[in-house]
């Protein structure tokens, strides 16, 4: 009776005209975002942000995660078509998808695609549904210290388990956690590394770091990457229609893709869709009568990875709202929008603001239909969207991203921040450093502290209250296991590699 009020009061909030204009707004602007090759939901959201600050709190949180969840959606479509992903996530889409293309069949792997996405999502809406309210109850009796060792926990694992090098990672999140120092310490009142600056003196804007270092340094990136002139497979309404064979064999492939994602979604740190795709595929792969149709065309190496990062990236919402933790640097975003709006995100987001919540989760259901009708029947629009000249599209976003960044506080010194620390992140990035767990050090630094804080002065100081009290203490083992095995396949590895060197010497 509780989840149907629950849902009640979200289509109360989320239908409303000005709530149902910024879903359409958000998911449109990130199905374009996904098609077009190289620019990243990161460097769209980042762009928007300062938008939602003349919006509600739910509005806003609806726009972003429309964009989120939107460009999965779009990602495939230059995949399958271009064989180059739109985003991260839908890269393994390209092994199969674009074999199909070749053969012919490209309309009916971008409907496949669409009813994958789909399904993934809403199975992922359903759990987000029944299993965020009894998770924030369970962690409104987390006490400072829990919430501390937690945050630890969710901080060395988005290190550990980062695209690049480990250690690389841990590092970027103490980067992370430093920038988020900077400016007033509200306990003492005290300046912290501004130097003397008096612009660094409220901190520096998460519009500012994630506009440089998604923003930027991704176009930046890109423009290496993406070339022109590619040829575009043509796709007609007709051929969009699977034959029934091919949509006999996608039905538990999506099943197994979708419980893939809603189990790596909700783990934060686990870059979410990317690796619930890559591990789906793999997944389907082993299962599969035929593995060896995957890499040449094979229907259900293009159904399970859709419906896996869909339903993760809806699914991922669940410790980023019930728990203040977020699982990649989108849900760091999210935090921070919530922030922005004065709301302190954790499980009293449930509680406290219901409207918020359950408006944000119908306005996903919501958003999933309005994608499953903008997909198919402008399939067109979107192969068209794909020759836009990447000469004239890069130089009008760096654009977008001075005007957004100079209007949050009508100040230079954030638009040359933004250059500066854009230089540096693409550098750092070279030499590889990772932007997304920095990205969360920024976001979670502050909250660390505050809970840190809090338990020391319950404690009067004493540090054993972070092992006396059980959760934390089990947090900490996890995290301390964690870092070990870092440390110890860090300095493993390059003796395997002398090894190796030796025996073919």
């Amino acid at each position: 009776m509780d989840v149907l009020a629950n849902i009640q009061l979200g289509l109360l909030t989320a239908a409303t005209l000005e709530n149902l204009a910024y879903c359409f707004v958000g998911v449109t602007v990130g199905m374009i975002v996904g098609v077009l090759p190289g620019i990243g939901h990161l460097a769209a959201i980042s762009l928007l942000m300062p938008l939602t600050f003349h919006v509600p709190a739910t509005a806003s949180l609806v726009l972003l995660a429309g964009i989120y969840y939107g460009a999965q959606y779009g990602g495939s479509i230059a995949s399958i078509l271009l064989n180059l992903p739109g985003t991260a996530s839908s890269a393994v889409a390209c092994l199969d998808g674009y074999p199909m293309a070749q053969k012919g069949r490209a309309g009916a792997a971008l409907m496949i695609t669409t009813i994958a996405s789909f399904f993934g999502s809403c199975l992922s809406i359903v759990v987000l549904i029944l299993m965020a309210p009894p998770l924030a109850q369970l962690a409104l009796a987390f006490h400072s210290a829990d919430y501390f060792s937690m945050m630890v926990l969710g901080l060395v694992a988005a290190g550990s388990i980062s695209q690049g090098k480990p250690l690389m990672g841990l590092a970027s999140v103490i980067l992370g956690l430093a920038i988020g120092l900077v400016g007033i310490d509200v306990n003492t009142g005290s300046m912290r590394f501004t130097f003397g600056t008096p612009e660094l003196f409220e901190g520096v804007s998460i519009i500012v770091i994630a506009m440089a270092l998604f923003g930027v340094v991704e176009v930046i990136s890109s423009i290496g990457r993406t070339g022109e002139g590619a040829k575009v497979h043509d796709v007609s309404f007709r051929s969009l229609m699977p034959t029934r064979n091919e949509l006999s064999r996608s039905w538990w492939p999506m099943l197994r893709g979708s419980g893939i994602g809603v189990g790596v979604g909700v783990l934060p740190g686990t870059g979410g869709g990317s690796m619930a795709s890559f591990m789906a595929y793999a997944v389907e792969k082993r299962v599969s009568r035929t593995p060896e149709e995957f890499g040449k065309g094979s229907i259900a190496g293009v159904s399970a990875p859709e419906a896996a990062n869909n339903s993760a990236a809806q699914s991922a919402f669940i410790p980023t709202l019930t728990l203040g933790i977020p699982g990649d640097a989108i849900m760091a975003l999210m935090l921070g929008a919530l922030l922005i709006h004065g709301i302190q995100p954790g499980p009293r987001v449930v509680t406290e603001s219901p409207e918020l919540f359950w408006g944000l989760v119908v306005s996903f259901l919501i958003g999933n239909f309005f994608l499953l009708i903008l997909n198919i029947p402008l399939i067109r629009v979107w192969v068209r969207i794909l020759q836009i000249p990447y000469k004239v599209l890069f130089p009008s976003i760096i654009l977008l991203i001075a005007v957004g960044v100079y209007s949050v506080n009508r100040s230079t010194f954030d638009v040359m921040l933004v250059a500066g620390l854009a230089f540096v992140g693409f550098l750092m990035i070279r030499i590889g450093f990772e932007a997304a767990p920095l990205l969360l050090g920024y976001i979670l630094g502050p909250l660390l502290e505050e809970n840190m804080r809090r338990a020391l002065l319950v404690s009067r100081g004493d540090f054993m209250i972070f092992l006396e009290r059980p959760i934390s203490a089990v947090f900490l083992f996890f995290a301390l296991a964690m870092l070990a095995w870092v440390v110890f396949s860090s300095l493993r590895t390059p003796k395997l590699n002398e090894t190796s060197s030796a025996e073919s010497g």
